[in-house]
């Protein structure tokens, strides 16, 4: 994958991990808070720089719940 075609796969993965967080269990702030700690622990460094700074530039294609995460990193 180059790095021009990547920022598209990032942002599909981060709002798979904030669909898949139990929101109605969890409360809206612990999901924020387990997507964040899932892509802190799981993403290398470079993948984090680059959602984090699309979300920056307005992340219009994050979720609402994937934003708010990215935030939080």
């Amino acid at each position: 994958m180059t790095h021009t075609d990547q920022l598209p796969h990032l942002i599909k993965m981060a709002n798979q991990i904030a669909a898949n967080q139990p929101v109605e269990f969890l409360g809206e702030e612990a999901a924020v808070a387990a997507v964040a700690e899932h892509i802190q622990k799981f993403w290398a460094p470079p993948m984090r720089e680059k959602i984090i700074a699309y979300q920056q530039g307005g992340g219009a294609e994050l979720t609402p719940l994937a934003r708010r995460a990215v935030e939080n990193i």
